[in-house]
């Protein structure tokens, strides 16, 4: 079933951003919404990752930010924002499927680390936004709702207790036992926040927490928030003072 696409007046997409940690249901939760609303479905991690099948494709270390800069510069990418049709590419190779390799996820947290190419990245994300064709897009990934897309209209942490994000994890990764996921799932968490606070909900970012909900019921409480948040009414900056 799809819901009536929500939208407001105005040339652009409605940007719906979605932050969370990992393992907190994201990616699944984010296109679902998409797909009911008739929006369009950004994953942003899709580019730190596929620029780290880049690098490690010329055999470069991750670890090392001049190496990961002078690489993007032929990172050729690009991604479909089709919840239905979802593909990633670097040149003409399609990578939707080796970006989710072990040897990837080890080591995109070096990529994404490098400012420059975070800056890069996020310029990226706001073209394809803006030229996505869409009524709206459910942009999703971490730092989306401070840095990437701090004016949307839709801010949403979704989040979860930590057993519940690494069980969600394991259950999705059949190549590697439950504690191995956990334990990549704690690491990748603790490096990214050095350089993104992914945790705490900023002023204006609305919590969901998914810990006792299903599937569905993270998917309607999402939708929920994103239909209050687009029928209350604009504020006029000059009768608040701002």
């Amino acid at each position: 079933m799809t819901d009536p696409a929500i939208t407001r007046p105005g040339p652009d997409p409605v940007v719906v951003a979605i932050d969370g940690p990992a393992g907190s249901g994201k990616s699944s939760v984010s296109k679902q919404v998409a797909r009911r609303l008739g929006y369009g479905y950004l994953d942003t991690g899709a580019a730190y990752r596929a620029l780290a099948w880049h690098a490690l494709e010329r055999g470069i270390d991750t670890s090392d930010a001049a190496s990961v800069l002078d690489v993007s510069g032929d990172f050729d990418y690009a991604i479909s924002l089709d919840p239905d049709a979802y593909w990633v590419r670097v040149g003409t190779s399609d990578v939707t499927d080796a970006i989710r390799e072990p040897r990837v996820s080890d080591a995109v947290s070096g990529v994404a680390r490098v400012p420059a190419v975070r800056q890069s990245v996020n310029a990226l994300f706001r073209a394809l936004v803006a030229r996505s064709g869409r009524p709206g897009v459910v942009v999703e990934g971490r730092d989306i709702t401070t840095v990437v897309a701090p004016d949307a209209p839709v801010r949403i942490l979704l989040t979860a207790a930590p057993e519940i994000r690494a069980a969600r994890r394991s259950a999705e990764v059949t190549t590697q036992d439950a504690a191995t996921v956990a334990a990549a799932l704690h690491q990748r968490d603790a490096s990214d926040s050095t350089v993104v606070d992914f945790l705490t909900a900023a002023p204006g970012v609305e919590v969901v927490d998914s810990t006792p909900l299903d599937f569905d019921q993270t998917v309607d409480a999402v939708l929920g928030v994103i239909q209050a948040a687009l029928s209350a009414p604009a504020v006029d900056p000059q009768q608040t003072g701002a």
